[in-house]
């Protein structure tokens, strides 16, 4: 018996196995466009303070 030929198909090797949630060229992270540093450390300085009360 050939058992090479059961079974269900391979999965392609060359595909990710999910998409990312924050990937380049999205809506929340579009090409080419670096958030500032000051916004980054308001975001911080906010979510520090949230999580500090």
């Amino acid at each position: 018996m050939d058992y090479s030929k059961s079974g269900g198909a391979k999965q392609s090797k060359n595909a990710p196995a999910h998409t990312e949630h924050n990937a380049k060229g999205t809506d929340k992270n579009p090409y080419g466009k670096a958030a500032p540093k000051a916004e980054l450390l308001a975001r911080m300085k906010a979510a520090a303070a949230a999580k500090k009360d």
